[in-house]
């Protein structure tokens, strides 16, 4: 049984010996720094016992082994802290666990070697995991300190750029009337003021990030000038991310590319990469204005990233679970080194399914 959360839900599915899906639930968040060890534990057991229903099993039948990969795992003392509670609490859930960060899942649905995930939802995280099993990370520490390219970022900056330019402290290149609108209309405020109940009191990460889906429309449909340029930063500071696990990749880790180039997998998960077009001429330019030496091909995911958990599972404990990696994921862009911006962008699913 894999299981995957994000910032604001989680998916569980149940795979039987064939790697087929049988079972699947999904529920809320399961971020231990949002509702603690207790409630991530007493949720997985619920979408359990749910996923068991859908696949006939008895709610007190422990499964094999369970992949949990999830926002906010990234330590490994609260990673066996959570299974420890879960065999304690509730044991009739599964027999054995395997805890990690929600990137690990991505990664693991395309390639058992590794690769590069960028996650960019509601926040943001960038992994790197080598064919050794080591792993590299940059961001991923929650808003506070990071998630530069995710939506709440995405809407902060929205939200900044408007409080400055009122009050002439950086005046906007670009006219700020349509994007103070879609403010208005997504927090149903009339005033600056009005909005600090939202951004102090009543804070709600979420909910900020909501207005990333309006901007992200005026930019497209509307053409809004300055919805286009905090997508395009946006877009820039995912590419930063590469660019700064670049001295981390294990030379095993890269194919062949073009022109005597290497090729790097980066999965590409969460609802700001649906915005892509808005997004890609920053992320190119800033790959190119740090000289970024690989080609690389970015893949959207076609299936639940809670099949990469199964995986997962399966493999740390030497478990068979036939899998086939081609239906998991398309190319929806490739970048090439030394190319010029606009020649960039070819999609294609060659070599698709490495194992």
């Amino acid at each position: 049984m894999p299981g995957k959360s994000g910032a604001t839900h989680s998916t569980l599915v149940i795979c039987d010996e064939a790697g087929q899906i049988v079972g699947r639930a999904k529920g809320p968040s399961t971020n231990h720094w949002a509702v603690g060890i207790p409630g991530v534990a007493e949720r997985i057991d619920a979408m359990a016992r749910a996923a068991k229903a859908e696949a006939n099993l008895p709610a007190d039948q422990q499964l094999t082994a369970v992949g949990l990969c999830l926002s906010g795992a990234e330590a490994e003392e609260t990673n066996r802290e959570l299974e420890a509670y879960l065999h304690t609490h509730y044991p009739t859930v599964a027999e054995r666990y395997v805890v990690a960060s929600d990137t690990v899942g991505s990664i693991q649905a395309v390639s058992r070697l590794g690769g590069m995930v960028i996650i960019a939802g509601t926040g943001s995280n960038t992994l790197l995991r080598n064919p050794d099993g080591s792993t590299h990370g940059c961001g991923g520490w929650g808003h506070m300190i990071g998630d530069e390219g995710g939506a709440w970022w995405i809407a902060r900056n929205a939200i900044k750029t408007v409080f400055d330019d009122r009050d002439n402290l950086q005046r906007s290149k670009y006219p700020v009337e349509r994007v103070w609108q879609l403010i208005q209309e997504h927090f149903g405020v009339r005033t600056l003021h009005d909005l600090l109940d939202h951004s102090y009191g009543r804070f709600c990460k979420t909910a900020y990030a909501g207005l990333c889906a309006k901007l992200a429309r005026a930019a497209q449909d509307e053409r809004d000038p300055l919805c286009r340029k905090l997508f395009g930063e946006a877009g820039q500071s995912l590419a930063r991310s590469v660019c700064a696990l670049r001295d981390k990749i294990a030379p095993d880790l890269l194919r062949p590319g073009t022109a005597g180039t290497s090729l790097l997998d980066i999965v590409c998960v969460g609802s700001v990469w649906l915005s892509w077009e808005l997004l890609r001429d920053g992320f190119v330019a800033e790959l190119d204005r740090q000289h970024f030496p690989h080609d690389l091909r970015l893949l959207r995911l076609t299936t639940t990233m809670a099949l990469g958990a199964a995986y997962l599972a399966a493999d740390t404990y030497k478990l068979a679970l036939p899998r086939d990696y081609t239906g998991n994921y398309d190319v929806f862009y490739t970048y090439r080194v030394g190319q010029a911006n606009g020649s960039n962008g070819t999609a294609g699913h060659d070599t698709n399914g490495r194992c």
